[in-house]
């Protein structure tokens, strides 16, 4: 009972807001633990108490215990696995915070929003062509939101379908989507649910990118009427996938997964004007490995033979690289990319002709408007050369393309490097045979591209 006088009342705090600090106090103790060790091992390298009480920040810890004798953390930690009596029992109440005890890690992410879900995670210019969409370019079998999402969708079985209406105000451009209702869907809790529906403007999985409705309490049948509005440029929607998904709020724990739907954008009608049904899928989790793109590259190229400008000059040929953006960029991972993109005329036997772009943070269409110049060439070497272009998320390599005549030979050596697709081949013979012409080009950012060196 003494221990229970020492409680905060802490109900005035939602479920929610309880589970957010459950999980600060986790990751503290985590960080507790790894600090431990760290001082463990600098008191088996310094002998000097003196120094190890510096060092270690003990003097620190000893200061803090004066000042505050009570254990914050563990009295918190405490009130909150002590749930009121309601219609619960005291021992439900405690299955039920000890599961979220468990299952907090860093795999439960826990949004600004207090959105817990079950493994949730939070051009005008038409002459280049054709851009890829998420799921033609990458050829997905599965979620494409189940590259960025862990734990168990297969809680409840998925049921039921859920209608929506697309609408793209050019003026403003805004892409409208209209959650209009549900129909049958799955029983969460005790023959029903209380639903609601979450939406990301694909690739982009963060948090900005995250919409939701209201939570509609006790139905399989929900109305929601409500409209979520995305800023974004019109040409930009023939490479984002809508993803669509029902979940049913918990209180406490892992809000279930209902069934999603994933509208790719690059085909859709937008004269329609009818609302659409979808019927709900439950989540295929998807083969990293099966992506064969992950966005497309617009650029422009275009060489200068020498002499071709009057005057003898340029002396050598220069291929130019107008690096414009990439469109749809799919992320390896959840969080905000970080994009640069390098490029490199191939072989570089002395290996100073790479460039590269600045980086553009938060983006998954980033925009680089950057020229590439690249002389000492002449006509001849372009059946023997490779424009290399990869885009990199901080240091990793996410693909790119290569521009050759895919020859597989250069200058008489077998080389991995000219392994051009057919798309690419088609675009460096029109650079070839188009001198001191700009060809735009829009092309897969493909996963096949092998880096290997000469």
């Amino acid at each position: 009972m003494e221990e229970e006088a020492d409680l905060l009342d802490l109900a005035h705090l939602t479920e929610v807001e309880q589970t957010m600090i459950l999980n600060v106090l986790l990751r503290d103790a985590e960080l507790r633990q790894w600090e431990e060790g760290r001082i463990s091992k600098l008191g088996q390298v310094e002998s000097d108490p003196v120094r190890l009480r510096s060092l270690s920040g003990t003097w620190f810890t000893e200061e803090r215990a004066k000042r505050h004798q009570s254990r914050g953390a563990d009295i918190i930690h405490a009130s909150i696995r002590r749930k009121k009596r309601g219609k619960e029992s005291v021992a439900d109440s405690d299955v039920v915070n000890d599961r979220v005890l468990q299952n907090a890690s860093p795999t439960l992410l826990v949004d600004s929003e207090g959105d817990i879900d079950s493994g949730s995670t939070e051009l005008a210019d038409t002459r280049f062509g054709s851009i890829n969409s998420l799921h033609s370019s990458h050829m997905m079998s599965g979620s494409l939101m189940s590259l960025y999402s862990v734990g168990d969708f297969g809680g409840v079985t998925v049921t039921g379908r859920i209608q929506l209406s697309l609408h793209y105000d050019p003026k403003k451009e805004e892409l409208h989507v209209c959650v209009c209702c549900c129909q049958d869907l799955a029983p969460a809790r005790n023959n029903c649910s209380d639903p609601y529906v979450k939406v990301y403007l694909l690739p982009d999985n963060t948090s900005r990118s995250k919409k939701k409705t209201a939570v509609k309490r006790k139905t399989l049948n929900p109305v929601y009427d409500e409209t979520l509005k995305y800023k974004v440029r019109k040409s930009e929607l023939q490479a984002r996938v809508l993803s669509v998904s029902v979940w049913h709020m918990e209180r406490v724990r892992r809000n279930l997964f209902l069934g999603e739907v994933e509208v790719g954008l690059d085909q859709w009608d937008w004269g329609r004007s009818q609302p659409t049904w979808y019927s709900l899928q439950p989540r295929v989790q998807m083969n990293p490995d099966a992506i064969i793109s992950r966005g497309t590259i617009l650029f422009s190229m275009k060489f200068i033979p020498p002499g071709s400008e009057g005057g003898g000059f340029p002396l050598t040929g220069e291929l130019h690289i107008w690096l414009r953006e990439v469109i749809g960029l799919l992320p390896p991972k959840r969080g905000i990319p970080n994009t640069h993109v390098k490029s490199v005329v191939l072989p570089d036997e002395s290996g100073v002709s790479g460039q590269q772009t600045r980086v553009v943070r938060g983006s998954v269409s980033p925009v680089f408007n950057h020229t590439m110049v690249y002389d000492g060439l002449q006509s001849s070497d372009l059946l023997q050369a490779c424009a290399e272009i990869t885009v990199w998320n901080s240091s990793n390599c996410l693909g790119g393309v290569r521009l050759s005549t895919g020859s597989g030979v250069s200058y008489g050596q077998k080389v991995c490097w000219m392994d051009s697709t057919e798309e690419e081949i088609s675009v460096w013979n029109t650079i070839i045979g188009n001198p001191n012409s700009w060809v735009d080009a829009a092309l897969p950012v493909r996963t096949s591209l092998q880096l290997c060196s000469e």
